[in-house]
């Protein structure tokens, strides 16, 4: 649902001392999305330490579409996955 209002994507930064110890994986992230598309109140579910800041730090500049309602802008509360992946990068 949340993806196809997604209008600003960051990608996040692998971080160097992940790469090199060959940490890879999902970090799972709560967030609500306001009713003007940015991301409010991010925390953290799950995920490995090392990869955690990149994705937080990546996922609080995505922005999205207002959710409209009956013709308003909602908040929506959503579950993101941001994956960490060697062969990608």
């Amino acid at each position: 649902m949340s993806e196809g209002n997604l209008v600003h994507k960051v990608l996040p930064a692998y971080p160097p001392l992940a790469r090199s110890a060959r940490i890879q994986g999902q970090v799972l992230l709560q967030a609500v999305i306001s009713k003007e598309g940015v991301i409010e109140n991010l925390r953290l579910i799950a995920g490995h330490p090392m990869l955690v800041p990149a994705a937080i730090e990546a996922v609080r500049q995505w922005r999205y579409r207002p959710y409209v309602l009956n013709n308003e802008p909602v908040e929506v509360e959503t579950q993101i996955i941001v994956n960490f992946s060697l062969a990608g990068n």
